[in-house]
C-alpha cells in the first residue's frame, strides 16, 4: 500500500453505481498498483466504507458545488472526472475545471463521448464537446476519453429484457454499434493518470469492438449458454419502457436521440473502428463482448455491475 505522504489522485464517481462504474474501476486499478487515491463520492454509505477498506481516502461532496470540489482537489496534481447521464454535466464541469485551475492540477482525464462535436446528433454529445472546451480553457492538461457505447449499457437492457431480449429502436439487426468495456476505459484512464509524460493527443477515442446489434444480442447469449435475441421496437414505445427503467427524463432523452442517430447511420461510420490505444496505454488488448459476459474483466473487480447508461 502507498505511503500516506504520496500525492493522491482524485477520482470522481469512485463509488460506482448504475452507469459503467469507471470511477470505481479506476480507483481499484490505482490502489492495486500502489498509488494513493482520494475518492470523491456523493453519499456517505456502505460503498464509501468499502472504498476506505480498499485504502482510499474518501471525501463526500457534490461535483456541481465549488465549495465541495475545491477542498477535494487541494493538494492533488492529477484527477479523473466522470459525470453520470443526468442533468448537471456542464455545471459540474465548470466547478471542477475552475477548482482544478486554481489548485494547479497538471492533468485531468475526463470521460467524454465518441462523437462529441458541436454538430453532434444529441444534446448530450454537444454538451460533452462544450465540457471538453471548458477543460481545455482551464489549462489543466485535460485528456478527453471519447468512449463508444459501453457493454454495460447493453447488459443492463438485456437484464431488463429478462435475460433473453435486447429491445432497442434501431431498425435492422444489421445496424452497427461501436462498443467498449467500462473496464477498458478505466485501464486507459489509469494509464494516463500515472504516466510520466503528457499524452501526445488530448483526444483519445476508445472503441473495443464493432458489432451489428443483432450480432451483439446473440453474443450475450452464446457467452453463457442462453438465447438472446434483438427486437426492434418503435421509438415511442422504447421511450415509455426507458422511463420505467431509468426514471430520469434526461437519460431517456439522451438515449432516445442516440438510438435515432445509430438507426439513421445504419451499417457504417468513419468513427467505427477498434482503437489501438486501449492495448498501448491500458496494457492489454480490448475485451470482447463475450469476455465481458463471462466476467473476465479486471482481476479483483466486479465485471458486470448494475449498469445503466454511459457514453458513447
Amino acid at each position: 500500500m502507498t505511503s500516506g505522504q504520496e500525492t493522491p489522485v482524485l477520482v470522481t464517481g469512485a463509488a460506482g453505481g448504475r452507469q459503467g462504474a469507471t470511477g470505481m474501476h479506476v480507483t481499484r486499478l490505482l490502489l492495486d498498483t500502489g498509488h494513493a487515491v482520494r475518492a470523491l463520492v456523493r453519499t456517505e454509505d456502505a460503498r464509501a466504507d468499502a472504498l476506505r477498506a480498499l485504502g482510499a481516502e474518501v471525501v463526500v461532496g457534490d461535483l456541481r458545488e465549488i465549495a465541495s470540489v475545491l477542498p477535494a482537489l487541494r493538494g492533488v496534481r492529477r484527477a479523473f472526472f466522470t459525470y453520470p447521464v443526468t442533468n448537471g454535466l456542464l455545471e459540474a464541469t465548470g466547478a471542477f475545471a475552475a477548482a482544478a485551475r486554481r489548485e494547479g492540477l497538471e492533468r485531468v482525464v475526463e470521460v467524454s463521448q465518441l462523437a462529441a462535436d458541436p454538430d453532434a446528433g444529441t444534446p448530450r454529445m454537444r454538451q460533452h464537446w462544450v465540457a471538453e472546451q471548458v477543460f481545455d480553457w482551464a489549462g489543466v492538461g485535460a485528456v478527453h476519453l471519447r468512449a463508444a457505447v459501453f457493454f454495460e449499457n447493453l447488459d443492463f437492457l438485456v437484464r431488463a429484457g429478462g435475460g433473453t431480449e435486447l429491445a432497442l429502436p434501431l431498425g435492422s439487426p444489421q445496424t452497427v454499434l461501436p462498443l467498449v468495456a467500462g473496464t477498458d476505459v478505466a485501464r486507459v484512464a489509469a494509464g494516463l493518470l500515472t504516466a510520466a509524460l503528457p499524452p501526445p493527443d488530448p483526444v483519445v477515442r476508445l472503441t473495443g469492438q464493432v458489432l451489428a446489434v443483432g450480432e451483439a444480442a446473440g453474443r450475450f447469449g452464446r457467452a453463457d449458454g442462453r438465447r438472446v435475441v434483438y427486437t426492434d421496437v418503435p421509438p415511442g414505445d422504447w421511450r415509455q419502457r426507458a422511463m420505467r427503467l431509468f426514471g430520469d427524463p434526461h437519460t431517456v432523452a439522451h438515449l432516445s436521440a442516440l438510438w435515432e442517430v445509430f438507426r439513421a447511420i445504419g451499417a457504417h461510420h468513419e468513427l467505427y473502428e477498434v482503437t489501438e490505444v486501449i492495448g498501448r496505454v491500458g496494457g492489454r488488448p480490448p475485451q470482447t463482448l463475450e469476455a465481458y459476459v463471462r466476467g473476465t474483466g479486471v482481476p479483483g473487480s466486479p465485471q458486470r455491475t448494475d449498469s445503466g447508461p454511459q457514453g458513447p
